[in-house]
């Protein structure tokens, strides 16, 4: 090749190369947002899986796209998270979508219903049951776009000052619960309370509430519930799997490139598989503890789980009738409930029934 031919050539690729660079600069932009957590860095599991997500996505964008998390209360309080993504205060959170069935009760689904879906069933919902593009229509209206983002498995049903021996019992119990369940047990005369985390131990120590469910072994031992409520009840039905979510700024999700897109998409799955996984592995040494401690561990009695049922299904009705969207998504949550437990009663139900019998034994 002549000389003069070469650096016509050479010149070319420096052009072509003089276009691209700028191009793949704008695909993988420098990128900073903040997330305020709903939850204290002292419940290490739940609040950690913020920073699950955050490593992730920073990781796979070689440190260009930087998710800075926040504990509830060092920008906005636990409960105001998602007004802080709403009005663009931070770009996103992580947090329980039914803390703000107070705006709508449908939030509630977001996180988990009375005697509703467990946590695989959840995900299912989410995934490849439409339950996703359900929500995020409903959150739209919110300037919210969701991704799973975590998951506590079946909770245990509470703390309680005094033993519980039937219904009548939960008649003028002050009790911190999250949620719908607050509603079904007004019903049964019931004084619901929405505390955040960090303030429940010393309500329930100062006498101003009678119970309070957090999450499960793990959570309530950090937190001390033990030393001022002996009884631990279970299961909670309010609770079959209480799902967490990445809350994100509608005009902020906008923005971002394809390729980011997807990568927050991949890291919101891996915080949601794996805050499931820790809490499953700590729960067994923490519930062994506690009760080696004196905590008295009941089983909520078939009248009062029949009585909960009950009120769930009459409140669930007449939400229904006055909330188009709460219907909507009732109607298909429902129906993938009835069809997942008909699976699960085959499978699930009879391998572990199988195997806790055998344990059991011996």
């Amino acid at each position: 090749m002549k000389r003069r031919e070469f650096m016509k050539v050479a010149a070319a690729g420096a052009a072509a190369t003089a276009v691209a660079s700028p191009a793949i600069a704008q695909s993988a932009p420098e990128i900073k947002w903040r997330l305020t957590s709903s939850f204290p860095k002292s419940l290490d599991t739940i609040y950690g899986a913020a920073e699950v997500f955050s490593k992730a996505v920073s990781e796979a964008t070689d440190g260009k796209f930087q998710i800075q998390v926040f504990a509830a209360g060092e920008i906005v309080p636990a409960l105001q998270a998602a007004d802080a993504v709403q009005n663009n205060t931070v770009e996103c959170c992580h947090t329980a979508p039914y803390y703000y069935v107070g705006k709508d009760p449908t939030f509630a689904f977001g996180t988990a219903v009375p005697f509703g879906l467990n946590s695989r069933q959840q995900n299912a919902w989410f995934y490849h049951g439409g339950g996703m593009d359900l929500m995020n229509e409903f959150f739209k209206k919110y300037n919210i776009y969701s991704l799973p983002g975590g998951n506590t498995g079946t909770q245990m049903g509470g703390w309680f000052r005094k033993e519980l021996k039937g219904p009548q019992d939960l008649n003028g119990l002050k009790m911190r619960i999250g949620g719908l369940a607050g509603r079904v047990l007004q019903k049964l005369g019931s004084v619901p309370q929405q505390i955040a985390g960090g303030d429940i131990y010393p309500a329930l120590e100062k006498g101003t509430i009678d119970a309070a469910e957090w999450v499960g072994p793990y959570d309530d031992e950090k937190l001390g519930f033990n030393k001022v409520a002996p009884f631990y009840y279970y299961p909670g039905w309010w609770e079959g799997g209480a799902a967490l979510h990445f809350f994100i700024n509608t005009a902020k999700w906008a923005e971002l490139p394809k390729s980011y897109q997807s990568i927050v998409k991949s890291a919101a799955g891996l915080a949601n598989v794996d805050m499931q996984a820790k809490y499953d592995a700590l729960n067994p040494a923490a519930i062994k503890r506690l009760a080696q401690g004196g905590a008295q561990l009941r089983p909520f009695s078939a009248e009062i789980m029949d009585a909960c049922l009950k009120a769930s299904v009459e409140l669930y009705a007449e939400i229904s009738k006055e909330n188009a969207d709460f219907k909507k998504v009732h109607d298909a949550y429902m129906g993938f409930r009835n069809d997942e437990y008909l699976w699960f009663q085959i499978s699930e139900f009879t391998y572990d029934n199988y195997m806790i019998r055998s344990r059991a034994k011996g």
